[in-house]
């Protein structure tokens, strides 16, 4: 690969389950990567998709292992859509794949999404299965996007996502750092649906809510918390210690969500104020919540109003993960390293992902 110009689509199905983001991006190297958004589309999901995804870690082994061709089949079949409509001709297709089990632990991470099946339905080459050789390495799999927070965005201080599942990454020294801070959407969107609503559009709902400080402070008193390094947090994490609290609070729907929303300002706020090298970091917040103006309220109100918001457009903002997906692919491709150690605690950084064919 002579080229220093490199078109690719990505593919991301995050944690929150609701559609997959497919971006098309035009990658250039010279002294620094630069990137250029071409094309991005959300395909949401059938009602017996989505249904399935959601529930597919209580799916049997043999139906499991059918919903991850038919999934793989259909995302191919939106690749080949995607393409046509925008007469796109990329390199290859990252994909994410929807992780169904997350336990690092035991040497476990699953994204279902069949490679063979989505390369035969877009007839494209297909890298996925990110994950897998960190997690072998003894590394969490996870987060695998601060690489190109590192390469693609080198002047921001704090690169926050806000999806399913809170993260950040940032340079400390000369690593780069990376971890899941909290439950997001995962825990808010529930909440909102007990609402009649598929979220809670810019915090309308948990603005009208009470903060309860009970609720607050068990949420704040959780193990994973006190976790220093590495960390990830997945779909059990969140069964096991979040939901439960909130079940037995016995709050209603608006209460539970001011609440959350405060929990997650005050532990996102507090990461930044224990990490920030600069008076006022320049902080970039992608993802779902990044439209949640109240908890960017409750954030700011934690910072003492000492930060500075990077400029970003509705399509990074909405499709940074598919981005940076599709530059995780070019650097499988070219056999470089798109998993840091710093970041996943493995022994070592690693060029991970499967190459169909």
């Amino acid at each position: 690969m002579a080229s220093n110009t490199y078109n690719m689509i990505g593919l991301m199905s995050g944690t929150s389950g609701d559609g997959l983001d497919v971006a098309f991006v035009n990658f250039n190297k010279e002294n620094q990567w630069l990137f250029e958004i071409e094309e991005a589309k959300t395909y949401t999901f059938p009602d017996y998709l989505g249904k399935k995804l959601i529930n597919s870690h209580l799916l049997p082994a043999l139906d499991l292992a059918l919903l991850d061709v038919e999934f793989g089949r259909w995302m191919g079949e939106k690749v080949r859509e995607f393409c046509e409509e925008f007469e796109l001709k990329p390199l290859a297709v990252a994909s994410h794949g929807h992780t169904v089990f997350h336990q690092p632990k035991l040497g476990l991470s699953k994204q279902i999404g069949n490679g063979w099946a989505l390369h035969a339905a877009c007839g494209l080459p297909v890298i996925n299965d990110f994950r897998m050789l960190d997690v072998q390495l003894g590394g969490q799999g996870a987060p695998l996007v601060p690489i190109g927070d590192q390469l693609l965005f080198p002047q921001v201080d704090f690169c926050i996502n806000l999806g399913g599942i809170s993260n950040i990454s940032f340079q400390k020294g000369n690593n780069r750092v990376a971890f899941d801070m909290s439950p997001f959407n995962m825990l808010l969107n529930p909440e909102a649906n007990k609402l009649g609503l598929a979220y809670d559009e810019g915090g309308k709902e948990s603005r009208k809510g009470e903060l309860n400080l009970p609720l607050f402070t068990q949420l704040n008193e959780l193990p994973f918390y006190i976790q220093k390094g590495a960390k990830s947090l997945g779909r059990e994490d969140i069964e096991e210690s979040f939901l439960p609290l909130i079940r037995k609070s016995n709050l209603k729907p608006r209460d539970v969500l001011r609440t959350l929303v405060e929990h997650f300002a005050f532990q996102i706020g507090k990461v930044i104020l224990e990490e920030k090298q600069q008076e006022k970091p320049l902080i970039l917040i992608t993802g779902g919540g990044a439209y949640h103006e109240f908890f960017e309220e409750r954030l700011s109100h934690y910072l003492h109003q000492e930060w500075e918001k990077y400029a970003a457009s509705s399509e990074l903002i909405e499709f940074k993960e598919a981005l940076i997906f599709a530059f995780l692919g070019i650097l499988r491709l070219q056999r470089e390293v798109n998993s840091l150690s710093s970041v996943t605690g493995a022994s070592r950084d690693s060029s991970g992902g499967t190459v169909y064919p």
